[in-house]
C-alpha cells in the first residue's frame, strides 16, 4: 500500500505550485484592462456634431452560451437618440415655431458581425450530467478569499472544472466582444481583431497529475507515476468564410513502474490542424467543410469522444461537413484514427475508415434527440488472449433522447450493430437508461442519477455469429468507473451518482457501480476495448465487482482547478478466479490551468 508521508509530500508540492499560480493571478487580476474593441464601439456612438451631448448608453448584461444554455450573445444595444441642445442665441435665418425642422438624428451604430460569429456549436449534454449552481455566491476560491460576492457565475468559455471534454475549437468566446464587458488580458487573446475582416485567437492549458494505482490493469502490480501535459492553440478566421486552426500538444509521464500506455506520452505533436471553408448556406445558416486533423465529439460521447482523461487526446484525420441550425444540427464525416507514436510524428491508420451521419434535433432549449449511423471498417488483425476482435466491419444505428425539464433529468440511448468479424456475422447492441433530479432549492445543490448500462457479449466469441458490442471510440472513463478497467463491451452496470456543491466553487461527485459480465464465457474488456481477462468456460462467474468513485474539484480562480480522486473496485468472483485478486484502487491529484 502507499506511504502517507510520500503522499502528503506530493500533496504539499502540489499546494505550493497551486499557491504560486494563485497569488500570481490574484495580483494580475487586480486591475482588468479595458477592451480596445469597446473603445472603438464607444467612438462610433459619439455625437456627430461637436458640442452635442453624448447619447446615454443602456447597460446590458451579455449572456454566455454554454452547453446547457445555447443562447446567442445578444446584439449591442442601439444608441439612444441625442437630446436637443438649444443654443442661447438663435440665428435669424433659422425657422422657428411650426416651421422649425427636427434636429438631425444620429444613426445607430451598426451591429458587429463578430458578435454572432463564429457560429455556436451547441454541445450535447453528457450522461449523468451535473447541473451547475446559480445565483449570488463565491464562484472561485479567489472570490471567497477576497470576499468578492458574484451576482451570478462569471462569463467563461471554459468549464469550472479540471477536466474539459470539449475541444478548444468549440469554446465560445463571443462574449468577449459584447458591449459593456471588460475582458481580462487573457480573454483578449481569444479575440484579436485585425481590421474588420480578420480575427486571431490563441490560448491553451497545462496540467500536472500524480497517480497511484494498486493492482494496476489487473496485473497484480502497483504503479506510481506523474504526468504533465500542455496544449497551445492558434485560431485564424477570415469573416465567416475561412478558418485555420492548429493545436500543439506535448505529454509526458515519469517514473512509471509498468510500461507506459500509448495514451500516456506524446513528446511534441499536432493534436489538431484543419481548415474550415464555408461552402454555402441553408436557411441563412452557413455550411462548412472541415479538412485535416481534428478531434471528434458527437452526442453522449459513449461512442465518439476526444477522451479527455488520457494524458494525450484522441484525434482523427479526414473530412467533416456540418450545418448548425437553430434547432437542428447535421454532421457528416469520413476520418481515420490517428496513431500516437512517441518516437515520430503521429500518423493516420490507413487500415481503418470511420464514417457516419449524425443528426441532432432540439425540440426545447434543454432537450435533444440524436439519430445517427456510424460505419467502421477495420482491416487490422487484432487478437488478445485468444479472442479475435479484428478485422471487422461494423454498422451502428443509434438514437438518444436526453434533457432537463424543471430539474427533472433523463437520458436514454439505444445502439444496434450489424456487420461482420472475419467470417462471422455481427449482431450486437447496447442500451443506456437513466433518470435524475436536481434539487436546486436544497443546500449544496444536490443532483442525483440512477442508470442502467448494458452492452452485449458473446457466448462463444470465436465461433458462429459474433455478438460482442464494439464501443468504437468512447469516453469510457467517464461512464464505467474512473478506475478504467471496464469498457462498454459484454457488461451490465447498475450505477448511481450524487453531485454536491459544498460551496459554489467546490464540486463533489460520488459514484457507485454494480458491474457484471453480460456473458460469463466472454471476456472482461478494458477501457480500450481490449480483453483483460477471460474464462472460456464461464466457470469463473460473471460478477466483476462493485466500484466506488469519489471526486472533488476546487475551482481556485477562473482559470485554475485542483482535482482530487479516489476509486476502489471491490473485486467480484470473476476477478478473484481469473488472476491476481487484490481489489484495484486508484488515488490521484491533478492541477490544471487554462488561458
Amino acid at each position: 500500500m502507499f506511504s502517507l508521508e510520500k503522499w502528503f509530500g506530493r500533496a504539499a508540492l502540489g499546494g505550493v505550485l497551486a499557491g504560486a499560480c494563485f497569488s500570481q493571478l490574484m495580483s494580475a487580476g487586480a486591475q482588468e484592462p479595458r477592451n480596445p474593441r469597446q473603445d472603438r464601439l464607444a467612438d462610433a456612438q459619439a455625437p456627430a456634431v461637436l458640442g452635442a451631448p453624448s447619447a446615454p448608453v443602456t447597460k446590458t448584461t451579455a449572456v454566455v452560451p454554454t452547453a446547457s444554455s445555447p443562447d446567442k450573445t445578444p446584439a449591442p444595444p442601439e444608441a439612444n437618440l441625442p437630446a436637443a441642445n438649444p443654443s442661447s442665441e438663435v440665428a435669424p435665418t433659422e425657422p422657428t415655431g411650426a416651421d422649425a425642422k427636427p434636429a438631425p438624428v444620429q444613426a445607430a451604430a451598426p451591429k458587429s458581425a463578430w458578435l454572432d460569429h463564429p457560429p455556436l456549436h451547441v454541445l450535447p449534454m453528457l450522461g449523468n450530467a451535473f447541473v451547475p449552481p446559480k445565483g449570488p455566491g463565491y464562484y472561485s476560491g479567489l472570490d471567497w478569499l477576497r470576499g468578492d460576492l458574484q451576482e451570478a457565475a462569471p462569463k467563461n468559455a471554459y468549464p469550472p472544472f479540471a477536466l474539459m471534454p470539449p475541444s478548444f475549437f468549440d469554446a465560445d468566446f463571443r462574449y468577449v466582444d459584447a458591449p459593456g464587458y471588460q475582458p481580462t488580458w487573457l480573454e483578449q487573446l481569444h479575440r484579436i481583431h485585425i481590421g474588420d475582416d480578420w480575427m486571431v485567437g490563441t490560448g491553451g492549458s497545462a496540467w500536472w497529475r500524480h497517480m497511484r494505482e494498486y493492482n494496476s490493469r489487473l496485473t497484480g502490480a502497483n504503479n506510481q507515476y506523474d504526468q504533465l501535459r500542455a496544449r497551445v492553440f492558434g485560431d485564424v478566421w477570415y469573416k465567416d468564410r475561412f478558418r485555420i486552426y492548429a493545436e500543439f500538444i506535448t505529454a509526458h509521464t515519469f517514473s512509471e513502474d509498468l510500461a507506459p500506455l500509448k495514451i500516456d506520452r506524446n513528446r511534441a505533436d499536432l493534436l489538431n490542424l484543419f481548415v474550415d471553408v464555408k461552402v454555402g448556406e441553408i436557411d441563412c445558416r452557413p455550411v462548412y467543410v472541415r479538412a485535416g486533423r481534428q478531434e471528434l465529439l458527437l452526442g453522449s460521447q459513449r461512442l465518439i469522444s476526444p477522451l479527455e482523461w488520457a494524458n494525450t487526446r484522441r484525434t482523427f484525420e479526414g473530412v467533416r461537413a456540418f450545418w448548425q441550425g437553430e434547432k437542428l444540427d447535421v454532421d457528416l464525416f469520413w476520418v481515420q484514427p490517428v496513431i500516437i507514436d512517441n518516437t515520430r510524428f503521429d500518423y493516420a491508420d490507413h487500415n481503418q475508415n470511420f464514417a457516419g451521419a449524425f443528426v441532432t434535433y432540439r425540440p426545447e432549449k434543454k432537450e435533444a434527440i440524436d439519430l445517427y449511423y456510424l460505419y467502421l471498417d477495420n482491416h487490422n488483425t487484432t487478437a488478445v488472449k485468444g479472442i479475435v476482435t479484428a478485422p471487422t466491419t461494423v454498422h451502428t444505428l443509434g438514437s438518444r433522447y436526453s434533457g432537463n425539464r424543471d430539474g427533472f433529468l433523463w437520458d436514454a440511448e439505444g445502439m444496434l450493430q450489424l456487420g461482420d468479424r472475419g467470417s462471422s456475422q455481427t449482431r450486437a447492441g447496447a442500451v443506456t437508461a437513466g433518470l435524475g433530479k436536481n434539487f436546486a432549492n436544497l443546500p449544496m445543490n444536490p443532483t442525483v442519477w440512477a442508470y442502467y448500462d448494458w452492452a452485449s457479449g458473446d457466448g462463444n466469441p470465436n465461433a458462429g455469429s459474433y455478438n460482442t458490442f464494439n464501443q468504437l471510440f468512447p469516453f469510457g472513463h467517464y461512464y464505467l468507473g474512473f478506475i478504467d478497467l471496464v469498457g462498454r463491451q459484454n457488461v451490465r452496470d447498475w450505477n448511481f451518482h450524487l453531485y454536491l456543491n459544498p460551496a459554489k466553487w467546490v464540486t463533489f461527485n460520488a459514484q457507485y457501480h454494480f458491474l457484471s459480465l453480460d456473458r460469463a464465457n466472454d471476456a472482461l474488456y478494458g477501457a480500450s476495448g481490449a480483453p483483460l481477462r477471460v474464462s472460456p468456460t464461464g466457470s469463473a462467474g460473471g460478477t466483476i465487482g462493485q466500484e466506488l468513485d469519489l471526486i472533488v474539484n476546487f475551482h481556485l480562480t477562473r482559470n485554475t482547478d485542483v482535482l482530487l480522486g479516489y476509486s476502489r473496485l471491490n473485486a467480484g468472483n470473476f476477478i478473484n478466479n481469473t488472476g491476481p485478486h487484490q481489489s484495484p484502487e486508484l488515488i490521484y491529484m491533478m492541477y490544471n490551468i487554462r488561458w
